[in-house]
C-alpha cells in the first residue's frame, strides 16, 4: 500500500517524478543533509513511482537493480528508459543485438518493482511503418519470467497518424503522451495502462504546475484509470472507438519545472486520492 492506494488492484494512478539524484533537491525536496545515499530511500516514500533516466545513456550492473529493490518499500515501481542504442539508428529494426544487452543487464531483479519501459526516440526520426513494426516485433514480452509494458514516446510529427496508432495497438504497446512546448502532442489509448510525461511545468510554481492545472491533470488521471479517453487531448485517430476497461495511469512531471517535480507529483497524487 503506497499513499493509501492498493497497488496491485488494475485501475491504480501513480504520480511521480524522473530520477533521484538532482542536487537542487538538496534541501528543497530531500531533508537538509540527509546523505545522497538515503535519496532513493526518502524519494520512494513520497511518491509510488519514479522513472530511471539514466538507463538510456549507460547500463547497470545487476547488483544496482538489486540494490534499488531493496531501498524502495513495497508497491514502489521503477519506469525504466530505454537505452539510447536500441532507439538512437537509422534502421530500427536492426536493433535486436542492442535489445538484448539491454535486457540482459539484469531489469528482472526489481522483481515487482519493474514497471513500464517506455523508448524515446530522437525528434528527427520520422514513421517509416514498416521500419517501425519491425522494431515493435522486437519488443520481448517478458524478462527473467516478468511480464513487460512497453510504451513509446516518439517526438516527430509524422507519426500522428492513424497507421501509428493502429501498429501500437496491434503490439500492445502504449504511446506515451507528451505534454512538451515543442513535440506533437497525441493522447491516443492504445494498451491497458497510461503513460504521460508532463513537460510543462515551471520552476517558479511551488508544485511545478498550477493549483488548476493539477486539479486537470488529475481528473484526466482519474478517466485514463476508469477506461475513458479525454476530450481536452489531440488524437491522432480521433475516428477510434476504445474499449472501455480499467487501466494502470503512470503519470512523470519531468524536464521543465524539475526544480519543484517532486512535489507536483506529491500534489497530484494528493488530488487523485480524493
Amino acid at each position: 500500500m503506497v499513499g493509501g492506494i492498493d497497488m496491485a488492484i488494475s485501475g491504480t494512478i501513480r504520480a511521480g517524478m524522473g530520477g533521484w539524484t538532482f542536487e537542487p533537491w538538496e534541501g528543497t525536496f530531500y531533508p537538509e543533509k540527509l546523505s545522497k545515499k538515503k535519496q532513493l530511500e526518502f524519494a520512494s516514500r513520497q511518491v509510488p513511482t519514479i522513472e530511471v533516466n539514466g538507463t538510456y545513456y549507460s547500463g547497470f550492473k545487476r547488483e544496482t537493480y538489486v540494490k534499488w529493490r531493496s531501498e524502495t518499500p513495497d508497491g514502489f515501481v521503477f519506469s525504466i528508459k530505454g537505452n539510447r542504442f536500441v532507439t538512437n539508428r537509422k534502421v530500427l529494426s536492426e536493433a535486436g543485438e542492442s535489445m538484448a544487452k539491454f535486457f540482459g543487464q539484469g531489469l528482472d531483479e526489481l522483481g515487482d518493482k519493474l514497471g513500464p519501459i517506455v523508448w524515446q526516440f530522437a525528434p528527427t526520426k520520422k514513421f517509416d511503418p514498416g521500419d517501425f513494426e519491425g522494431f515493435l516485433k522486437l519488443l520481448p514480452s517478458s524478462t527473467g519470467g516478468l511480464a513487460l509494458r512497453h510504451a513509446l514516446e516518439v517526438r516527430h510529427a509524422s507519426f500522428a497518424v492513424p497507421e501509428f496508432v493502429a501498429l501500437a495497438e496491434k503490439y500492445e504497446a502504449a504511446i506515451c503522451y507528451a505534454h512538451h512546448h515543442e513535440y506533437p502532442e497525441f493522447a491516443d489509448v492504445t494498451s491497458n495502462f497510461i503513460y504521460a510525461r508532463l513537460q510543462k511545468g515551471e520552476d517558479t510554481n511551488p508544485t511545478a504546475y498550477t493549483p488548476g492545472e493539477l486539479d486537470g491533470w488529475s481528473a484526466r488521471a482519474k478517466l485514463w484509470a476508469s477506461g475513458g479517453q479525454p476530450d481536452d487531448l489531440p488524437l491522432a485517430d480521433p475516428s477510434r472507438t476504445v474499449k472501455r476497461e480499467p487501466r494502470d495511469v503512470f503519470v512523470y512531471i519531468i524536464h521543465e519545472g524539475k526544480l519543484r517535480a517532486p512535489q507536483g507529483a506529491i500534489a497530484l497524487m494528493e488530488r487523485v486520492q480524493n
